[in-house]
């Protein structure tokens, strides 16, 4: 047994928080070691008043939990440095394995699954786990050929302990999950950590003029091999593809960085090609739903934050924007009036004012009940005008859905619902 694999064998662990994550974390745990369970929300084997008189190696605490929030804050307040994650344990027993950790505010997903089917198509052994795919616990049969695309997230980077990443790339950055990390600055430093944590034999993708990391680059001596990934890398090849899925500036980054790790993996180009101009991107991420000469409607359920509509609104041209849910804090919304000329907002929901307050001198708008009479009168403008130029309807909520539903992907599948209820060709 190696090193590595000796720090969580024979140890007495207390998992906190039963979702993907603790339960995995609890099947690969519990032959090598003496494993206790809780959960805020469920009857587990072990309550807190046990746990307070207990003593543990270690704590894994699940992304979904909130340290300064939970039951046991003031336990974990105590007991900082036990904290761990599964990606700790992974890194524990496949440390020779290649890991490509993926992250930023926005297109995380994308990017992981486009390098998952590009490695795929390449015939490697390639595995999609973290926020995306498998818990990362959960992958069988793995050899040491095995490759991991994972995404990751704030909240997995934040409490992760020994976790290092042989390929970091951070995406994107932009005010996120301020409620958990207090602040700005805070978000960046817990995302760069996934870069600080490298050694010198691992490499990190960014783009090196981010005014965001800027700082974290002047103060910090690295030990990675930086690769930049600025705006002008790539182009050439970006320019090859003709998928329109990649015609939005967010789409486009997300190939930078794409192209930019595949040419260090020295991947084939011709196949490269191949993959990209196939892909159909994933649900309720941008997705065409609908498209004809003069008509496009757009599922964006994921966008949960003005940057992340953002990203489509610049690459369309008349647009029928729905808008609605829990807004971010902190978030604003960086276009100048002159480039929303051609939007309307059709804000819905509780939190209307919140929005109104944003967007009321950028563009027009109009503010309803709910998502389905907001949808109601756009359709009605459409088939009431004769339309000269291609428009579309585009559903980026740039807020959380839980104000309504359980998650983005339940709050996507409801609009396709309601659109089926109008026929767009009359």
């Amino acid at each position: 047994m190696t090193e590595k694999k000796k720090i969580f064998f024979n140890k007495k662990i207390l998992i906190y928080g039963l979702g993907k994550t603790g339960i995995s974390s609890y099947i690969f745990l519990k032959k090598n070691n003496k494993v206790f369970l809780f959960d805020d929300n469920k009857k587990t084997s072990i309550n807190k008043k046990i746990i307070n008189k207990s003593y543990f190696d270690y704590i894994l605490v699940s992304p979904g939990i909130n340290i300064r929030r939970c039951i046991l804050k003031n336990y974990i307040k105590n007991n900082l440095n036990k904290i761990i994650t599964d990606l700790d344990v992974f890194y524990s027993h496949y440390s020779k394995n290649l890991n490509i950790s993926i992250t930023g505010t926005n297109g995380k997903s994308t990017t992981a699954k486009i390098l998952f089917h590009i490695l795929k198509d390449q015939k490697k052994d390639v595995r999609l786990v973290g926020n995306i795919g498998n818990a990362i616990l959960n992958e069988k049969k793995i050899t040491k050929k095995t490759i991991f695309v994972i995404e990751i997230s704030s909240y997995q980077i934040e409490y992760s302990r020994n976790f290092k990443a042989n390929y970091a790339a951070i995406l994107n950055l932009s005010p996120d999950h301020l409620e958990r990390h207090g602040n700005f600055n805070n978000y960046i430093k817990t995302k760069f950590k996934l870069v600080t944590n490298q050694t010198n034999k691992n490499y990190a993708f960014f783009d090196k003029k981010n005014k965001y990391l800027k700082k974290f680059l002047n103060k910090k001596s690295l030990n990675p091999k930086i690769i930049n990934v600025g705006k002008k890398s790539y182009i050439k090849e970006i320019n090859k593809i003709k998928n329109p899925y990649f015609n939005t500036d967010g789409n486009k980054e997300n190939l930078r960085f794409i192209f930019s790790i595949a040419n260090k993996l020295k991947l084939k180009k011709k196949y490269l090609f191949k993959t990209i101009n196939r892909f159909k991107g994933l649900n309720f991420r941008q997705q065409i739903i609908y498209n004809t000469k003069n008509i496009s409607v757009i599922n964006d359920s994921k966008a949960t934050s003005f940057s992340s509509s953002i990203n489509i609104l610049k690459s369309l041209g008349k647009v029928y924007w729905l808008v609605g849910g829990i807004p971010k804090s902190g978030d604003n919304f960086f276009m100048t009036k002159k480039e929303c000329l051609n939007f309307k907002a059709y804000i819905y929901g509780k939190n209307k004012n919140y929005f109104i307050k944003k967007l009321k001198n950028k563009l027009q708008y109009e503010h309803f009940k709910n998502l389905q009479s907001a949808l109601k009168k756009i359709i009605f403008e459409i088939k009431s005008k004769k339309i000269k130029v291609h428009s579309t309807i585009l559903f980026s909520p740039s807020a959380a859905s839980f104000d309504t539903y359980k998650n983005f992907e339940e709050r996507g599948k409801k609009f396709n619902k309601l659109l089926k209820n109008y026929n767009l060709k009359n």
